[in-house]
């Protein structure tokens, strides 16, 4: 670990300089403005119960995006019922990279849910009202996350420091939504 010579750690400095960037800019920061100190590389790592896949990939490497493996993450992300494909964004991406560096999580998301189908998204909206009609979920724009080592608030704290998008708190069902739609929080 690299020490200033105030006794800070280099961590800690760059914790404080990404934290006051954020408040600094509050109708402009994004999860991509969090991940600009924090090196050259970035990266997803996810679980999908439903498939038994698993993904840990490097997707941006010195400010350029990996097609093949935003491909890749596209198809993890499908509908895993019909196994239709949608083109995931890059912006939720990064939301989702930026939170897990900010929890300092090792363990991998688990996803419940990514790129949902127009059929999808209506059966599951005929099951529950908590589902949207217009879903961001069904532009590839939304993902639905896990962590065993972090409480709902806490991946939900970390997701709203990006201020980059919707953060929804599904504490019943033990997942948090982050999309890269407006600015917007709900649930507890």
């Amino acid at each position: 670990m690299t020490t200033s010579s105030k006794g800070l750690s280099r961590r800690a400095l760059l914790g404080a300089f990404a934290a006051t960037t954020v408040a600094a800019a509050p109708t402009f920061s994004n999860a991509a403005g969090f991940l600009r100190g924090a090196g050259d590389i970035r990266r997803i790592r996810m679980y999908s119960g439903r498939t038994g896949e698993m993904i840990d990939s490097i997707y941006w490497i010195e400010g350029e995006y990996i097609a093949d493996v935003m491909k890749e993450i596209t198809y993890f992300m499908r509908d895993w019922r019909s196994d239709e494909q949608h083109m995931i964004d890059m912006r939720t991406i990064d939301i989702m990279s930026a939170s897990h560096k900010l929890m300092d999580a090792s363990e991998p998301y688990t996803l419940f849910s990514g790129y949902r189908s127009p059929s999808t998204n209506a059966m599951l909206r005929a099951r529950s009202s908590g589902v949207a009609k217009n879903s961001l979920h069904m532009q590839g724009q939304a993902a639905d996350l896990h962590l065993d080592s972090r409480s709902v608030d806490q991946m939900a704290r970390a997701a709203e420091a990006c201020r980059a998008g919707g953060v929804g708190r599904y504490s019943g069902s033990k997942f948090v939504h982050m999309d890269c739609g407006v600015v917007r929080s709900w649930g507890r």
